[in-house]
């Protein structure tokens, strides 16, 4: 395969697991281009990130898309996503050298950014099928969702039975909350673009993984790992200034929605270092019953 056509040579990028996200440059300009080779992508996948970039753009910060190109079977060239190249640092290599206070107020402009995807609101549950971004019906219950994973995740019976106590108890959490929004489902450190100086988000990167579902699945996502008490007390503190109601529930829900994602990954742990990091803090929280457990030494500052 080769992307001569697209003028300037391509760098991977750090950051993914994915090997599809190239620095380009051409004419003193940098972009970043996002190939779709991956049989698994939805065919429409590019078109549907560009209409998501559209859908939130004045919202939350995002790249400008410079150009979308669908798949081309005769040569065998992939769907493209070309955005702009934002400057900044990534945020999980900007966290670990901030004090209490700067970790506190960045937590708390990602706790704003996961409540105003939270306050976009879809009608269904389910994926997006195309770049009028209608969604295809897909609702997730907890326990059925466990059990769908259990062979892969190939624990003891012990521990399987934790992780389906542990979901039920979560479900029953979840099932109150009926209103069904944007999310990102990847909202993470890795994925955001700081200002070093001023600490503000700059762009949201990555939204392969974006979905009608849960609003309180990025909350989950951004204080997965990251337990520093300072950040998460930022991000709890900013998602309620949003969306209103206590940190207390807020948390307890973003522990819960996050489940779906710990079982998906926890059951590919060999897939990826991120994979693997999710298997173990899943594997925690069933042992210990709790969905706010993390295995120790887990805490990062």
């Amino acid at each position: 395969m080769t992307f001569g056509d697209l003028g300037g040579g391509l760098q991977p990028l750090d950051g993914g697991w994915s090997g599809e996200t190239f620095l380009a440059e051409a004419g003193g300009e940098r972009s970043v281009v996002r190939v779709f080779a991956d049989p698994r992508h939805h065919p429409r996948a590019a078109e549907i990130q560009e209409a998501l970039h559209r859908l939130v753009r004045g919202l939350v910060p995002v790249p400008d898309v410079l150009e979308v190109r669908r798949a081309d079977p005769a040569t065998g060239m992939p769907a493209l996503l070309v955005t702009e190249f934002v400057e900044g640092v990534r945020g999980d290599l900007l966290l670990p050298d901030l004090d209490e206070a700067q970790r506190r107020r960045l937590g708390h402009g990602l706790g704003e950014i996961a409540a105003t995807l939270a306050g976009m609101p879809f009608l269904t549950a389910g994926t997006f099928a195309d770049k009028d971004l209608r969604v295809e019906a897909f609702a997730v219950d907890l326990t059925e969702w466990v059990e769908s994973h259990a062979e892969r995740l190939a624990w003891s019976p012990e521990d399987l039975e934790g992780l389906r106590e542990v979901a039920a108890d979560a479900q029953y959490v979840l099932d109150p909350v009926v209103r069904v929004s944007l999310a990102h489902s990847d909202l993470n450190p890795k994925n955001l673009v700081i200002d070093p100086e001023t600490l503000r988000v700059r762009a949201v990167l990555d939204w392969e993984f974006a979905h009608a579902g849960s609003p309180f699945t990025d909350l989950g996502n951004l204080l997965r790992f990251d337990r520093d008490a300072a950040y998460v007390e930022g991000v709890l503190e900013g998602y309620v200034a949003v969306r209103g109601g206590s940190a207390t529930d807020a948390l307890d829900l973003a522990r819960s929605a996050d489940l779906v994602a710990l079982v998906e990954l926890g059951a590919r742990r060999t897939d990826n270092p991120v994979a693997a990091r999710a298997h173990d803090l899943l594997l925690e929280i069933a042992r210990s019953g709790d969905v706010h457990s993390a295995p120790e030494g887990s805490v990062r500052r």
